[in-house]
């Protein structure tokens, strides 16, 4: 996904990760299984597999855009994005909150 144009708040979200798997065949992609509480379960892929392993995902909370049309990469359906930095070295670093939350809040 690469989001061209405005993201309001109501697109981003809370959402902790089920057991994650890496994408066959792939450099970059992670499938990630996510909890949104009352919105329901989501699966995205995202480009983190040089920076993390998918058990290291496990139950780890981060935002995410959560209202993209799904999209199809790598043969898997993707519905959302996760929102990233980059960090010394090129390395990706999670947006998470500070403290946990319930599963779907929104940010404001």
């Amino acid at each position: 996904y690469s989001v061209r144009g405005a993201v309001s708040q109501d697109d981003l979200a809370v959402g902790t990760s089920r057991p994650a798997q890496e994408v066959p065949k792939s450099n970059e992609p992670v499938q990630l299984p996510l909890d949104f509480g009352a919105h329901g379960t989501r699966q995205i892929l995202s480009g983190i597999k040089q920076s993390y392993k998918p058990e290291e995902l496990l139950g780890k909370q981060a935002v995410f855009v959560f209202n993209l049309a799904p999209r199809m990469m790598m043969g898997l359906e993707s519905h959302g994005m996760l929102l990233t930095a980059e960090g010394e070295g090129g390395y990706v670093k999670i947006i998470t909150p500070a403290e946990s939350v319930a599963n779907g809040t929104k940010l404001r």
